[in-house]
């Protein structure tokens, strides 16, 4: 009577195979479809959460002549966060002819002088002040540089060429590179490296947050395939 050889592994121990159980594959069938799921009830949770948010603290404000409950039975979800919307897009509008410039000017004099305000107001001002002055400005390439320590890489985006006393201290072959940190991009290091020690990525800057985002365990293929454009 002939007997089935088991397989190999590579060290030439031989393998048991076992019948996986119901149980086993119920279980993985579950947590697959949970993980499917998870992106997108959260992603609902999320908005329905802000939108309710944004409707008690909007709505409110309006006089009960504005509010769809006064004509119908309930309240219309979101309603608080469109009037926002277009408060939003008319505050901008106003504060871009002269008379809302001198306005704007006028507040941000009124309050860099408030003891406690200031010191709050200042920061969201220069956070302002920085896309009002470089619309453009947002991260357009992906690169990677030794840190923390030679032979240690990272992951970083590109922010701009040397500037200020940044260039004049260290030359014109230099450039801003913010490192964040895993799995919180929101915080980071701004280190200023030379062109010729940086490596180019071509992932777009998408790509890079989400290997930021999942601490590595999402990475792009490479080569992108075909179609797919590419981060330079």
């Amino acid at each position: 009577m002939s007997q089935n050889k088991q397989p190999d592994d590579p060290l030439g121990i031989p393998v048991t195979t076992q019948k996986r159980g119901l149980l086993p594959w119920l279980r993985e069938r579950f947590v697959a479809g949970m993980l499917i799921a998870l992106p997108v009830v959260a992603t609902f949770v999320i908005l329905e959460f802000l939108i309710n948010l944004i409707d008690s603290r909007v709505v409110p404000l309006l006089p009960p002549a504005l509010r769809p409950e006064t004509y119908l039975d309930y309240a219309v979800p979101g309603f608080g966060l469109i009037i926002l919307l277009l408060f939003l897009t008319l505050l901008g509008a106003v504060a871009t002819n002269l008379v809302g410039n001198y306005l704007v000017s006028l507040t941000d004099r009124v309050l860099t002088r408030v003891p406690v305000v200031r010191s709050v107001y200042s920061v969201f001002k220069q956070i302002r002040d920085v896309f009002q002055n470089n619309s453009a400005g947002q991260y357009k390439e992906v690169v990677m540089v030794q840190y923390p320590s030679q032979g240690t890489w990272a992951i970083g985006f590109v922010a701009g060429a040397a500037k200020g006393e940044m260039r004049h201290r260290l030359g014109e072959d230099y450039v801003g590179v913010f490192v964040p940190t895993t799995p919180n991009p929101t915080s980071g290091f701004l280190l200023f490296v030379k062109v010729s020690d940086i490596v180019r990525l071509d992932m777009t800057v998408e790509e890079g947050a989400k290997v930021i985002f999942s601490g590595g365990l999402v990475i792009p293929d490479y080569p992108p395939a075909p179609g797919t454009v590419s981060g330079k």
